[in-house]
């Protein structure tokens, strides 16, 4: 975990504060953020809740996109957005990872992968 990069990120996207969101790396190719499951983060049963999963993948996207951005532009906003469940998280931490595929001029299209990382687990 890199405590100025998880700072740095709450000062700018303070809703990742209050969703607990840690990040561990920022940089134009790659920006990876954490999630520890918790039970305040969890829907019925102990699942880690699909909004919390939805928002941590926005947040690196957004950052991603942000640090892609063309000479003179000041914000991004997410456009679009599709999420598959693969299987439900229960226990550990998730990470997302997102990566450009394509930064023009007005749209940046990116990639966003969230894994469950719990331990001995290699699950998406």
């Amino acid at each position: 975990m890199s405590d100025e990069l998880t700072a740095q990120m709450h000062a700018v996207m303070p809703f990742t504060a209050l969703l607990g969101a840690t990040a561990t790396r920022a940089d134009r190719d790659e920006v990876a953020l954490r999630l520890a499951w918790d039970p305040t983060r969890c829907t019925s049963g102990g699942l880690l809740h699909g909004g919390a999963l939805m928002s941590l993948a926005d947040a690196a996207g957004g950052w991603c996109a942000f640090l892609n951005l063309p000479d003179g532009a000041t914000g991004t906003a997410t456009t679009a957005s599709t999420t598959h469940f693969l299987r439900p998280v229960t226990a550990g931490h998730v990470d997302a990872v997102a990566r450009p595929l394509s930064a023009g001029r007005s749209v940046i299209v990116l990639d966003t992968e969230v894994r469950d990382v719990t331990a001995g687990s290699s699950r998406r």
